[in-house]
């Protein structure tokens, strides 16, 4: 994935959550632009626990971009 891509979805007003998915399958849901710190090859994501606010994260992961083969939009909660 280009790096613009990354950085135009997390810039996104009003924000988009979305989720990326890797070349071995794992995925990273990013419900928070601030959760989301994309650079030229690499993004670091800050991965919160399940119930904890969406600002606060645990812990943080780094990706190579060119892992990266989809990032799509997350559905929106039904009430």
């Amino acid at each position: 994935m280009a790096p613009e891509e990354l950085a135009t979805a997390v810039r996104r007003r009003p924000f988009v959550p979305f989720r990326l998915t890797l070349t071995e399958g794992s995925t990273y849901e990013i419900r928070h632009p601030e959760l989301c710190m994309p650079g030229r090859r690499s993004a670091v994501l800050g991965l919160t626990a399940s119930g904890a606010s969406d600002l606060l994260f645990d812990h943080s992961v780094t990706i190579d971009l060119l892992h990266v083969v989809k990032l799509e939009p997350l559905e929106a909660p039904t009430a």
